[in-house]
């Protein structure tokens, strides 16, 4: 599994406007083969900051599936006016030595 971090910048004034656009391209992105799930999330100490995270099943998934594809365009047709600059995506992988064994003592997460 892979997991999408992109950092989301939109324009002064432009929230409301963003998040209707989310809402609208939202099932382009979860309908793509390959995507597991997602979740948008707002911080809370800037209102013109979004965080999207996006669980693949593979990089191969996002890349061929999503981001190759015309659903991309359109997403990106949805969101981009209300852009401040282009979103940063990051991504990352659970470290195999460590996966599904939580330490409650150390782990942020562990319930």
């Amino acid at each position: 599994m892979i997991l999408e971090v992109m950092l989301i910048d939109v324009l002064p004034g432009r929230e409301a406007d963003f998040v209707a656009a989310y809402r609208l391209g939202r099932p382009l992105i979860a309908g793509a083969e390959g995507c597991r799930g997602l979740a948008i999330k707002h911080r809370v100490e800037s209102a013109t900051r979004f965080l999207l995270l996006v669980e693949w099943d593979s990089m191969d998934a996002h890349e061929h599936h999503f981001r190759r594809t015309e659903r991309f365009a359109q997403w990106r047709a949805l969101i981009s006016a209300t852009l401040a600059q282009p979103p940063v995506s990051e991504y990352f992988t659970e470290l195999p030595a460590i996966a599904n064994q939580p330490d409650p003592d150390h782990d942020f997460f562990a319930g």
